[in-house]
């Protein structure tokens, strides 16, 4: 009996980890024909974040609820663990983010940029904001 004990309390551990590993859910606000803000689901997902994608013809109640002020304002909004994303994020950048816990009501990536995940490749030159406008990271 000893062998089957051992193998489920395995099989437990590791769905214990794979769960914490994931992360808090991801609920991201985007308008149905937006096909930069499904590559960007699409990008966490693929980073391990648990995303659910939440269809809205006007997100503007939502950004203005979450406190996002216009000059942060990008194409989705998203709600992880009490943080606001703004934009085209990058998955590292929620993680430290998630991990260092600042005192900070999100991150953003203002507009659309080419070099943001959804849009384009990554260069090493995007800027991430916090919703207060200082510089949080560059990716």
């Amino acid at each position: 009996m000893r062998p089957a004990f051992n193998f489920f309390g395995v099989v437990i551990a590791l769905l214990v980890a794979q769960i914490a590993l994931a992360g808090p859910l991801t609920t991201v606000y985007k308008t149905p024909n937006c096909g930069c803000c499904v590559k960007w689901v699409e990008y966490l997902q693929k980073e391990g974040f648990e995303v659910k994608a939440v269809n809205r013809d006007d997100l503007a109640p939502i950004k203005q609820r979450a406190g996002v002020p216009p000059a942060m304002a990008a194409c989705h909004t998203a709600l992880v663990d009490g943080y606001v994303i703004e934009g085209h994020v990058p998955a590292q950048a929620i993680r430290k983010l998630l991990r260092e816990r600042p005192d900070t009501l999100g991150l953003a990536v203002p507009g659309m940029p080419a070099n943001s995940p959804g849009m384009g490749e990554m260069d090493g030159k995007l800027d991430t904001f916090t919703l207060e406008g200082k510089l949080y990271s560059k990716d």
